[in-house]
């Protein structure tokens, strides 16, 4: 698999055509991994010049900032400004809403411009130029129900793209109680992914799935890492596992395609 870093490109004296930014969840989680390599397999598919700051890449610091520790979030912010400027950065393409919210909404008043854009909202774009085909494939038929990260959709307003690609599957979408600007949190938001629950009666992730299995799909759809993850752990919760499946948008178009 062909994944070319800034370096190389810089070495070469060329420029891609868009910066991958993996992000945390990308680059070290196992499930979230399989996400990236769908991803890649897309890009190279569908031929895009992309390249990777690798090592080079750091937290974005959403986390720091959302815990309240600004000071933290800015010697993280700037340190990935300085790296993405030095490589005269234009365009970020990440998977995960909230690197994409924090690159796109808090990294300009830190010196920081770029055009960001969410994976699905790119994958939207390959697919106007004819860059990109999608064909139902083994998901023909198929009810798919998708969950709004927050970040993307209450925070950004970006709530078609990643329908239109669903849609583009041949399948059936269903959509949830709380879905678009009543989407409700998968409870992993704000830095809650990395603390233990506060007590209640319910976790937030476990109302979110149920939300999602009233609807009776066959597949929950999502667009960011630590939803993948919420809605995972919920299904399992349920004792579902074995019928339901929590898959990113690019792993649908990735094994719709045979990529």
């Amino acid at each position: 698999m062909k994944v070319p870093t800034m370096a190389e490109y810089m070495a070469e004296g060329k420029q891609p055509e868009v910066l991958f930014w993996v992000g945390c969840a990308g680059s070290f989680d196992d499930r979230a991994k399989k996400i990236t390599k769908a991803f890649v397999k897309i890009l190279n598919n569908a031929n895009v010049e992309f390249a990777v700051l690798g090592a080079e890449e750091s937290c974005t610091g959403d986390p720091a900032k959302r815990a309240g520790n600004e000071f933290l979030f800015q010697m993280q912010a700037v340190t990935n400004i300085e790296v993405m400027n030095a490589y005269e950065v234009k365009k970020v393409v990440t998977a995960c809403p909230h690197c994409f919210n924090t690159i796109k909404n808090e990294y300009p008043s830190l010196g920081g411009n770029y055009e960001v854009v969410h994976h699905t909202q790119f994958l939207k774009s390959l697919l106007d130029d004819g860059r990109l085909t999608i064909e139902g494939g083994n998901f023909k038929g198929k009810r798919i129900t998708f969950h709004d990260p927050c970040y993307l959709g209450r925070a950004n307003d970006v709530y078609e793209a990643p329908r239109e690609l669903i849609r583009k599957l041949d399948v059936e979408l269903v959509e949830m109680k709380n879905c678009r600007k009543k989407g409700l949190c998968c409870g992993a938001g704000g830095a809650q992914m990395f603390k233990d629950a506060e007590p209640g009666n319910k976790e937030v992730n476990i109302e979110r799935t149920e939300q999602a299995l009233d609807v009776k799909p066959d597949i929950i759809a999502a667009g960011c890492p630590f939803c993948n993850t919420m809605m995972t752990d919920g299904i399992k919760n349920k004792e579902k596992e074995d019928s339901i499946v929590v898959q990113d948008i690019a792993e649908l178009i990735a094994n719709a395609q045979d990529l």
